[in-house]
């Protein structure tokens, strides 16, 4: 036992000095090395005076001489015998456990390959990767020998499309882009697993498990081998290593600063690691950008090398099928080649993507390396009239103009010819809202309107009738172009530099203002969709007065579409596409028929008393009159509200019910609707209510009846799963509601109570500080406010409350959540049914502001 304390003791302290040793200037290859031979060698120490029958070797990172601070160290016990082995390899990993190593194990015998080999593909990996550290050699060699004999040409065909299919599932999983804002390291586009990948499938095709027991990692022999058989050069191999190392070094410090086996990584780690590495907060955007590099680098290798295998040995296309696109170039299969690569101008390579575009094609490597060379070493003349032509014709294509550019990004040559997009490249935004760079997010919209292409619904139909699809895929592309300049106000920077760039590409006075426009108004559509009333006349008359045509209105629309869903898959929900739709027919018919937001409100909202009053046994035609009197003939309740909905409204009134409670849903959310008499911080309490019952607030709508009967309707989806809420959870909501009404629940102090429970979740998800703002804007009837701040929990039902402390009453609101920031709007009127006076502006918006700095 003195034995195993000194080891332990000998293990902590070496362990210690090798991360202590670790900066942001370390090699992270070489920390690995160091911490995986002190494992190897300690496991030897422990087991020296040992004979096993079994042989006990390093598997997974361990196996590659790669682990973090905090990897899962990985043993594979390999035996002729398990039955006979078994009390000798528990000894050992009790042995193992007492000297201080915590160990991860699993025990193999020769039967596992091919059970394995056909039922788990990631337990079949797992056998690629092992290293001798101890025990009975032959077994090991054995061991290996059967492995290689297990794999012919139907198991590595079979394998090779399996290992594919794996990676497909986990860029679904874990994110398919190398500019990911918030990625994980490991396991997103362009991480650590892509160039491992690349490893397996190599051993799987040249039956080599390049196992070598040289004190040297996996990845450094990796790329060795592949220079050797010229998957890769030289030069390459060494930017692949640099960027490996890079992203490793990066796990290495989110390993250490989380103390966990963390590969997820935010953006408050990203914050953190720069005060650990002496940079202050404003690098981030540079940090981050060298991430970025680094993984675009291993990601477009690993997607040639996946390319290799699927063109070349899993679907060969035989030489006598290729054929001349062109002097320069020819086809075979999927695959482009140059017949003189070296010889290569700007616009030849221009040329080359539009072919790739038009055949759904790729570059074979000696292609793709020589653009590479050619633009990062910038041996080209760029030609602007020539290039044009063709990056206009990349436009034009009937389809993949959207994966053909984001080709040419990946290499860098669309930020060649375009260097006013080169700034976009890593250009990130802090928070959850973005999930992408800009440029990245930008390309993602352009794919995006080409799904359209085959869409039956009405977005499809109208991207569809659009015969300048050119135009729609410009405005994508300059729609942020001017964000690295400044964010705010970037979409009026942004139409200047289309037109700039438009003017300098050939295009005339026609197209740049249809450009220009799109680019000046991307944000216009979304802010008043889901900021303002749409049942209002004066928001729909603002709204249409910015269009002459019911094309720019088509065009914007998409333009919107493609913005809003490129930018994260949470944020394009059911209840965001029906409000623009809604805004989008309304205007349209305002458009088409030359009428004003007045003719079309009333003309649609027309009500019959007869037709409501055929809903119930309950009602008459004069309850349904008087009912809609009462409302003050407000046109915004007859047309939100079906003519079911209001007669079920009237009944309810007729009961005399303290208050009544109608759930409804619809799509992804879930509508609740509440009758009762008006009373001071009314709209506070029904917001606390659904924050304590983990009920999310997208929309909420006030109409209030002459003798103070107020009907709010909510809609609103399930804290956690952003989906409908839970019919489940019905009967306590309304529970809830009468008793908060009653003064049996303390509202506030549940709240208060609420934001203990979801503490950990609220700091995960809303933890980041930002920018805060109340702002007011003009309205006929009412005042405008518009609150801007990150997102907390039981955010909406504190302001409310300040309001109505404030003597506001609030008889709209809407709110728009962006990850995790918020945009609240409210209409809102004094206690004397007014507006608010400008003399009480200020003071409203000061003591919001420090409501919500108290929230924060």
């Amino acid at each position: 036992m003195n034995k195993l304390l000194q080891i332990k003791k000998s293990f902590h302290s070496q362990r210690h000095n090798i991360f202590s040793e670790l900066n942001k200037d370390s090699d992270s290859l070489e920390f690995s090395k160091k911490f995986s031979i002190l494992l190897e060698n300690t496991i030897r120490g422990i087991i020296s005076d040992e004979k096993f029958n079994f042989a006990v070797a390093a598997a997974g990172s361990f196996s590659r001489r790669e682990l973090s601070p905090y990897s899962d160290v990985d043993l594979m016990i390999i035996s002729e015998n398990v039955e006979n082995d078994k009390n000798e390899i528990v000894s050992l990993i009790t042995k193992l456990f007492d000297a201080g190593l915590e160990v991860s194990h699993t025990v193999r015998e020769s039967s596992d390959i091919l059970r394995f080999r056909d039922s788990d593909l990631h337990a079949f990996t797992q056998f690629f990767e092992t290293r001798f550290i101890a025990g009975n050699h032959n077994v090991y060699t054995n061991w290996i020998g059967k492995l290689l004999d297990s794999i012919d040409e139907t198991v590595k065909a079979n394998l090779l499309r399996a290992f594919i299919e794996d990676q497909k599932m986990r860029y679904a999983k874990f994110g398919d882009s190398p500019k990911m804002l918030e990625p994980n390291l490991k396991l997103s586009a362009g991480g650590l697993r892509d160039l491992q990948s690349i490893e397996w499938m190599f051993i799987l095709d040249h039956k080599d498990l390049i196992n070598w027991q040289f004190e040297q990692t996996q990845t450094e022999a990796l790329l060795s081998v592949l220079t050797e058989n010229n998957y890769t050069t030289p030069k390459e191999a060494e930017n692949i290593l640099s960027a490996y190392k890079h992203i490793l070094k990066l796990r290495h410090f989110l390993h250490l600063i989380t103390k966990s086996k963390t590969d997820r990584f935010e953006f408050i780690h990203q914050q953190k690691l720069l005060e650990v590495f002496g940079l202050p907060q404003s690098e981030l955007q540079n940090f981050m950008k060298e991430y970025f590099e680094a993984a675009n680098t291993i990601y477009r290798f690993s997607k040639s090398v996946i390319k290799k295998y699927l063109l070349e040995i899993l679907e060969p296309v035989p030489d006598s099928l290729a054929f001349a696109l062109d002097d320069d170039f020819f086809l075979k299969g999927k695959v482009i080649y140059a017949n003189r690569p070296e010889n290569l101008s700007f616009s030849d390579i221009l040329r080359a993507y539009y072919y790739r575009g038009l055949h759904n094609a790729y570059f074979d490597d000696n292609l793709r390396r020589t653009i590479v060379d050619k633009v990062y070493n910038q041996k080209f003349d760029l030609i602007e009239s020539e290039s044009s032509v063709f990056f206009r014709e990349i436009l034009r294509l009937p389809r993949n103009v959207g994966d053909t550019l984001y080709a040419m990004n990946e290499l860098g040559v669309l930020g060649a010819f375009l260097p006013e997009f080169r700034e976009l490249n890593g250009f990130m935004q802090a928070g959850v809202y973005h999930c992408y760079t800009a440029d990245e997010h930008t390309l993602v919209t352009i794919k995006n309107l080409e799904k359209l292409a085959n869409d039956n619904s009405h977005l499809g139909k109208i991207y569809r009738s659009i015969p300048e699809k050119e135009i729609l895929f410009l405005a994508m592309i300059f729609h942020d172009i001017a964000k690295p300049i400044n964010i705010a106000g970037h979409e009026l920077f942004g139409a200047e530099i289309a037109s700039s760039v438009m003017y300098r590409l050939g295009y005339d006075e026609s197209e740049v203002e249809k450009v220009a426009f799109l680019v000046r108004n991307h944000l216009l559509m979304e802010q008043v969709a889901f900021r303002r009333n749409l049942n209002d006349p004066e928001t729909l008359n603002n709204f249409v007065s910015h269009f002459n045509s019911t094309e720019e209105l088509d065009l914007l629309y998409l333009v919107t579409y493609a913005d809003l869903s490129a930018v994260n898959p949470a944020v394009w929900t059911t209840w965001k596409s029906e409000l623009l739709y809604e805004l989008y027919r309304k205007s349209r018919a305002m458009i088409a028929d030359k009428i004003s937001g007045e003719d079309l409100l009333y003309s649609n909202t027309y009500i019959v008393p007869k037709e409501i009053s055929k809903h119930s046994d309950l009602i008459s035609e004069s309850d349904v009159k008087e009912h809609l009197e009462s409302m003050h003939d407000d046109v915004g309740y007859t047309s939100h509200f079906s003519e079911e909905e209001i007669a079920k409204h009237i009944e309810e009134i007729g009961f005399e019910k303290d208050i009544a409670v109608m759930f409804k849903e619809f799509g992804d959310y879930t509508n609740i609707t509440i009758i009762t008499k008006d009373f001071p911080a009314l709209l506070s309490k029904l917001c606390g209510v659904l924050a304590i019952n983990d009920v999310n607030i997208h929309d909420a709508k006030i109409f209030t009846r002459k003798d103070g009967i107020v009907i709010d309707t909510f809609n609103v989806t399930d804290f956690r799963t952003h989906k409908k809420v839970d019919p489940a959870k019905y009967e306590k909501i309304q529970k809830d509601f009468e008793n908060a009404l009653t003064g049996y629940l303390e509202v506030h102090k549940e709240v208060s109570q609420l934001k203990s429970r979801w503490k950990r979740l609220e700091q995960k998800l809303f933890g980041r500080t930002g920018q805060v703002k109340v702002s007011f804007d003009n309205h006929e009837r009412y005042t405008i406010i518009d609150v801007f701040s990150p997102d907390r929990l039981g955010f909406l039902y504190h302001i409310t409350r300040k309001m109505s402390e404030l003597g506001l009453i609030i008889h709209f609101a809407k709110i728009s959540t962006k990850g995790d920031d918020i945009v609240d709007s409210f209409y809102v009127l004094n206690q004397r049914g007014k507006k608010i006076s400008q003399s009480d502006l200020a003071f409203i918006q000061s003591e919001l502001i420090n409501t919500i700095e108290q929230i924060l």
